[in-house]
């Protein structure tokens, strides 16, 4: 652990920091992403992290249903919230930081911590009252069943033979 550099989060110190004044282009460009010019002259806070906490999500449609997973590692049921209204899905949810001392010495700090809120516009046909949802090793898993009316159905062909002459 000699070798590695400290890094405090409560001193605000970013990893970006920590390297030499070396001309970076993709340096840059985080920074210019990160921009926002509504917060330009906000006033910043140490606690805040630039790190924000953005859970991957995976959406896919079924013979039966809409199919939503998350990975949501280190959260808790009751710090989740799931909400439908209308065609309108919300998941909200947040993961705390821990506790740390300021004795805390970190040699790394990659991990991100605060809220999120995802939306979702779904299409028609979807019945909100059979929704299900389940979270399980760190992956929330949501069902959408499709309305039976809404449900793709296979049209069978007839053929019709001509008598031939």
């Amino acid at each position: 652990m000699a070798s590695m550099i400290v890094r405090n989060p409560s001193e605000g110190i970013q990893p970006e920091a920590l390297i030499p004044n070396v001309w970076d282009p993709f340096r840059k460009m985080r920074e210019f992403l990160q921009w926002d010019p509504l917060l330009f002259n906000a006033p910043t806070f140490a606690e805040k992290s630039s790190y924000a906490f953005v859970p991957a999500f995976e959406v896919k449609e079924t013979k039966d249903a809409y199919v939503f997973q998350a990975d949501v590692p280190g959260i808790k049921e009751q710090d989740v919230e799931i909400t439908l209204t209308g065609d309108r899905l919300t998941i909200t949810g947040k993961r705390e930081s821990l506790l740390q001392d300021k004795g805390d010495r970190f040699y790394t700090y990659e991990r991100s911590y605060g809220s999120f809120t995802r939306t979702f516009t779904l299409p028609v046909g979807v019945s909100g009252d059979q929704a299900k949802a389940e979270m399980k090793e760190g992956v929330l898993t949501l069902v959408l069943p499709k309305r039976p009316e809404q449900q793709s159905k296979h049209i069978a062909i007839k053929t019709t033979e001509k008598a031939r002459a």
